[in-house]
């Protein structure tokens, strides 16, 4: 049974009804305030990003505790140092690099502080936690306009709306940069795959292939 509950800006209500509290075996707890490049990383929506984040986990876990279901949540790569992603040719995301911490952004911070948050409930009130850092996942119906989308769907876009007669478009960086992308089929394989196991995290799950 899945049960979807929002508040102000996407925000979970401070109380769920304990009865359905204890209808859920598992949790899958995907939200979050994200989006694209141009979103995440013009500065402009860090206050925003980082509020509204924290509020839906911390909401989560609250209401939460006492129940004890396994909740599963989904972290995400810009949680890795800055500088081990700077040589396009070798990007060093190992999960032991993590820290020292050095995202390079409001939003990876963000997810590093989540992570910690599920953890320490893990520790202190046996909640039973999964976390993966999500590796650029792709695929139909995810965004594809509006300055929240992924590079896939941006440049995709971009090349769909050139005149029949061609053209150019612009594409961020320096052109040598390297990302790895992961469908979105075998995401959710993955995560369910690690939900059912015993190991709590955190855990890559996206592709060793740089495109």
């Amino acid at each position: 049974r899945v049960i979807e509950y929002k508040g102000q800006q996407g925000n979970l209500y401070n109380s769920v009804p304990n009865y359905l509290i204890e209808t859920f075996d598992e949790i899958y707890q995907f939200a979050a305030d994200m989006g694209g490049a141009g979103y995440i990383f013009t500065g402009e929506h860090d206050a925003d990003v980082m509020n509204n984040s924290a509020t839906i986990n911390l909401n989560i876990l609250r209401n939460v505790k006492d129940y004890k279901p396994k909740i599963f949540f989904s972290s995400s790569a810009c949680m890795y140092p800055e500088h081990n992603q700077l040589d396009p040719n070798t990007p060093d995301c190992r999960e032991d690099t993590a820290y020292p911490a050095n995202p390079d952004s409001e939003y990876g911070w963000e997810k590093l502080f989540s992570e910690r948050l599920y953890l320490s409930y893990h520790r202190n009130y046996d909640v039973p936690v999964r976390i993966a850092r999500y590796h650029n996942i792709f695929g139909p119906e995810g965004t594809w306009t509006g300055g929240r989308e992924k590079a896939p769907a941006a440049i995709c876009r971009k090349v769909a709306e050139l005149p029949k007669g061609g053209g150019s478009i612009e594409v961020w960086g320096d052109g040598l940069q390297t990302r790895s992308f992961l469908f979105v089929d075998e995401c959710v394989e993955a995560t369910y795959r690690l939900v059912q196991s015993d190991f709590t995290g955190p855990v890559n799950i996206g592709s060793e292939e740089m495109v």
